[in-house]
C-alpha cells in the first residue's frame, strides 16, 4: 500500500510545491559535491508513523548512500530518540528536509491520537473506527497512520462500502426503499437511523449494521439493549477522548470519531544535519 500511485503522486507534488524551480538558499550555501549525514529526532513522546515514506521522498531528488530507519510505524518513541539516519549529498538532504518532516509530523500526530483512543476503550470489546474526515488528497496516508495507532479503518471512500444516511433515506423515500435499492450493489450496508421507528424499519428490512448518531451514552446504551445483537452497532457524533470510554461501555460494537484525522496535532520531530569532511 505504501507504494500506491496516489502516495507516490502526493510525495511528488509536495516536493514540487516546496522546491519549485530550485532551493536557492541551499544552492548558494552548499557546494554541489558536499556530502552529509542526518538524523530524524523525536522531540516529544509520540507514536511514530510515516517513516516508510522516506525512501520515496529521497528517490524523487536522487539517490542516497544510506537510509536506515531505526523505528517502525506504530512504535512509541521518547524525546531524544533517533527515528532514522540518512546519508547522501547535503543538497538532497536539505531539499527534502521540510517535506519529510511535514509528512512525519502530521502522520505521527494522527497515530498518536489514534493510540490514545484505542487505549481509552481497551477491555470493552468495542473497536474505534476512523472516518472520511481527512485532509483532501491525504486520505490513504492518514488512514495508514490511524491504523498504525491501533484503530480500525472504516471505508476508504464512497466506493467500497454503502452507508445510508438521512439524506439518502429522504431521497429514496424511506429506510426500506433505500436498503432495497442499495442491496443490489453487493456491498456491505450500514444504515444511519434517527428514530426508533427508523431503527425498527431498518431491522425489518434486514439491516445488519446500524449507525446511531448524536446520542448520549445512556440513550445509546438503551438502543443497544433493544437491538439485542440483531445488528452490529456503531456510535458516532461528538465522541472524543473524554467520553469515548462511556460510549464504548454501552455495548456497541464500534465507535467512530472524525477527530482522529481532522483534529490531530502534529508531533514535534526535528532533523539534524552534519557535514562530512572532504
Amino acid at each position: 500500500m505504501i507504494d500506491h500511485p496516489e502516495i507516490r503522486d502526493v510525495i511528488r507534488r509536495a516536493l514540487e510545491e516546496d522546491i519549485g524551480s530550485g532551493d536557492v538558499t541551499t544552492a548558494a550555501c552548499v557546494p554541489a559535491g558536499q556530502m552529509a549525514s542526518g538524523r530524524f529526532l523525536a522531540r516529544s513522546r509520540q507514536v511514530i508513523a510515516g517513516l516508510e515514506l522516506l525512501p520515496f521522498i529521497y528517490a524523487e531528488r536522487g539517490t542516497l548512500d544510506e537510509l536506515l530507519p531505526l523505528k517502525t510505524s506504530g512504535q512509541f518513541v521518547e524525546p531524544g530518540e533517533t527515528l532514522a539516519l540518512v546519508r547522501g549529498h547535503a543538497r538532497t538532504l536539505l531539499e527534502c528536509e521540510r517535506v519529510a518532516l511535514n509528512f512525519l509530523q502530521r502522520l505521527s500526530g494522527i497515530a498518536t491520537l489514534a493510540r490514545q483512543f484505542a487505549d481509552r476503550v481497551a477491555g470493552t470489546g468495542c473497536r474505534v473506527l476512523d472516518t472520511r474526515k481527512t485532509t483532501p488528497g491525504l486520505r490513504r496516508l492518514e488512514k495508514m497512520a490511524a491504523a498504525a495507532g491501533g484503530i480500525t479503518n472504516h471505508r476508504m471512500g464512497l466506493f467500497d462500502a454503502a452507508l445510508i444516511k438521512n439524506n439518502h433515506i429522504a431521497a429514496a423515500g424511506g429506510v426500506r426503499q433505500a436498503i432495497e435499492r442499495v442491496r443490489a450493489s453487493g456491498l456491505e450496508i450500514e444504515v444511519e437511523v434517527r428514530t426508533r421507528a427508523e431503527l425498527e424499519e431498518a431491522l425489518a428490512a434486514g439491516a445488519t449494521h446500524i449507525l446511531l448518531d448524536n446520542l448520549t451514552p445512556a440513550e445509546a446504551a438503551a438502543e443497544v439493549r433493544w437491538i439485542a445483537g440483531r445488528a452490529k452497532v456503531e456510535l458516532s457524533g461528538g465522541i472524543d477522548l473524554d467520553n469515548v470510554r462511556a460510549y464504548a461501555e454501552t455495548g456497541a460494537d464500534f465507535v467512530s470519531s472524525g477527530a482522529i484525522t481532522h483534529s490531530a496535532q502534529a508531533t514535534d520531530i526535528s532533523f539534524r544535519l552534519e557535514l562530512e569532511s572532504a
